[in-house]
């Protein structure tokens, strides 16, 4: 099953979590208990299998990103020492005529210095981008995590043994009355 938004456009892993979170924190506790009864647990498990599937797409795609990013730096250091290649060629041929040697190695300088500026700034950018999507997905984690770790407390606590009242004395032990504790 895919999960759509209203617009048709397909939901990240962090949408339908948070979609999952939204159906355990609004389920409903059971009368006289402090568990709750989650009437759509198969839309719940649907939700967590969807998250799960979508995950590693998301991570290739920071991947891909980060990927990008390092074929671009290389192309844009390997146009950078071209460049700068070419105007030591060009000045070498050129030794008479020092302004051009000057305006040469000035061009070849703002162009490495331009091309590294715009590398900085791409870099700067993918870590960004990356940085605050792996923040999201520590903050959805943590709080499923969490989810998670106050339902198994749940499991683990005991319940309290009451004394029977004394009408109860003596009757069959196969019969349970919730109403009773």
């Amino acid at each position: 099953m895919t999960f759509a938004d209203q617009n048709g456009t397909n939901v990240d892993a962090e949408t339908l979590l948070r979609r999952v979170h939204d159906i355990v924190s609004n389920a409903k506790p059971i009368p006289l208990s402090n568990t709750v009864r989650l009437d759509s647990k198969e839309e719940v498990l649907e939700l967590l299998d969807e998250a799960i599937t979508r995950l590693p797409e998301e991570l290739r795609q920071a991947r891909w990103m980060l990927k990008e990013r390092e074929e671009f730096l290389t192309k844009t250091q390997r146009e950078a020492d071209d460049i700068l290649e070419a105007a030591r060629n060009r000045a070498e041929r050129m030794v008479q005529r020092t302004e051009i040697v000057r305006e040469a190695q000035a061009t070849a300088r703002r162009t490495v210095e331009e091309a590294d500026d715009e590398a900085r700034r791409l870099r700067h950018e993918a870590e960004d981008y990356c940085d605050t999507q792996l923040g999201r997905f520590e903050i959805v984690l943590e709080r499923t995590l969490k989810t998670v770790e106050a339902g198994r407390e749940k499991l683990r606590a005991t319940p309290v043994v009451q004394d029977e009242p004394a009408e109860l004395e003596g009757a069959d032990d196969a019969f349970f009355d919730q109403d009773q504790l």
